[in-house]
């Protein structure tokens, strides 16, 4: 269920974050590269949460500026997510397991930032400027942190399970 005010989305998101951030604790940096059967692994999992912070970061200024904003990128549709990923993971593909770590925490205080200078009215009275969707600022904040810190949990204790 959405949270429906700030309280709400700053409980969940703190939540979220606490149990990912207990999983990324204790991943040793041999443990993080290990690719799963799709070519994923779990610092690639971490630096792309992170990055979709950034993305609904970008995306908000960009519709307060009252700049065109593209869902998810420019030149690439939400049907496009997989090719997105990919391409996200290729650029990304430099970035090293402490790295990852790092960009995650950054974008997650920036995002708990975010949510802590807005008021309730704010955060869930009108769809978000630019979204050309009836979410709101809450909801897609929402979406970027604690929805994907739950499902960054969800991978993270799958992959760990599949090599020990």
């Amino acid at each position: 269920m959405p949270a429906k005010s700030k309280t709400e989305l700053l409980d969940v998101t703190q939540k979220e974050f606490a149990k990912l951030v207990e999983l990324i604790e204790v991943i040793p940096t041999d443990m993080a590269v290990i690719k799963d059967e799709d070519g994923i692994s779990i610092k690639d999992v971490v630096a792309h949460r992170a990055h979709w912070i950034d993305l609904f970061l970008g995306w908000h200024a960009d519709g307060l500026e009252g700049k065109k904003v593209y869902f998810p990128a420019q030149g690439y549709k939400w049907n496009d997510l997989k090719r997105y990923n990919a391409d996200l993971r290729e650029r990304q593909s430099d970035l090293d397991w402490p790295g990852a770590v790092t960009m995650l925490y950054s974008r997650a205080d920036k995002l708990t930032k975010l949510i802590l200078g807005y008021a309730d009215k704010d955060l869930y009275g009108a769809p978000m400027k630019g979204a050309q969707s009836a979410w709101t600022i809450g909801r897609w904040a929402e979406a970027a942190g604690p929805s994907h810190y739950r499902s960054a949990s969800k991978f993270l204790r799958s992959h760990l399970r599949q090599v020990k």
